[in-house]
């Protein structure tokens, strides 16, 4: 089972990138962040003939999550308990024996605003989530999406020039490793310990891709009985340069299942 999460940056304008991936590498399930979309706009007619089903939420020019899959879509869930702006960034649903938890962090802004606290509360409101909901020692769960947060140096192009950062800084990276000492493991470690590995490239900084400038800012976390079963995880680069790109790439884990 190949599960991918992408931050495709306006899934209007990478309708064919995205269409043309999802035909080559076929993943069994395909979670989307920042859409961009209102649902009554979503581009459905453009995926109808693809073999996958779809679910989503969305806003207007902002945010939106959505989940791609060639399996029935079960248990599907639109909305973060207590988020106090209802923004459209969380999206659950369960794929055959895996229940997929999509999310699209918030970025933060400046480290001493109102949308900063907004980002570390959500990590709090999801670790309320999983510890009401799953069992980390039973349940075959996977979180994955766009978690603006760089969890080490070896994350980042720059540790020492880019820290304080948003992405990057004591705070954010301890709400997440709270969430992550739930129970979860980071499927892309454990295949890739060394550093240099990126899924973020800076549209606002020349040649930021060719010139290695990136940061690791997309996860595949599973608790332990789903990491076990994983034989694989990768980022692909290849998609990065390709025609149109997101600013991210795509991030893929496969399951022996």
């Amino acid at each position: 089972m190949k599960i991918t999460t992408y931050n495709v940056n306006s899934i209007r304008s990478r309708i064919s990138l995205l269409k043309n991936w999802m035909a080559s590498r076929k993943p069994d399930v395909l979670c989307v962040q920042e859409t961009k979309v209102q649902d009554d706009e979503f581009p459905l007619h453009e995926f109808a003939q693809t073999g996958y089903e779809v679910v989503f939420r969305g806003q207007k020019k902002y945010n939106g999550v959505a989940i791609f899959s060639r399996l029935p879509l079960e248990d599907v869930e639109t909305k973060l308990p207590n988020d106090p702006f209802d923004e459209a960034r969380f999206l659950k649903a369960k794929a055959g024996k895996v229940t997929v938890v999509n999310t699209y962090i918030p970025q933060g802004q400046e480290v001493d605003s109102d949308k900063f606290q907004y980002k570390l509360k959500y990590f709090r409101l999801l670790k309320s989530y999983f510890s009401e909901r799953y069992n980390p020692k039973k349940d075959l769960l996977l979180w994955c999406g766009d978690l603006n947060t760089a969890r080490e140096p070896i994350d980042v192009y720059d540790p020492e020039g880019l820290w304080g950062h948003v992405c990057y800084c004591q705070a954010v990276q301890e709400a997440l490793e709270d969430v992550i000492k739930w129970g979860f493991i980071d499927l892309f470690r454990l295949f890739h310990p060394e550093g240099g590995h990126y899924t973020f490239w800076d549209y606002r900084i020349p040649n930021a891709f060719k010139r290695g400038m990136g940061w690791r800012l997309d996860y595949m976390l599973a608790t332990q009985p789903l990491a076990k079963t994983c034989r694989d995880c990768w980022i692909d680069l290849e998609a990065r340069q390709a025609e149109k790109p997101s600013d991210h790439t795509f991030l893929t884990a496969e399951f022996l299942l």
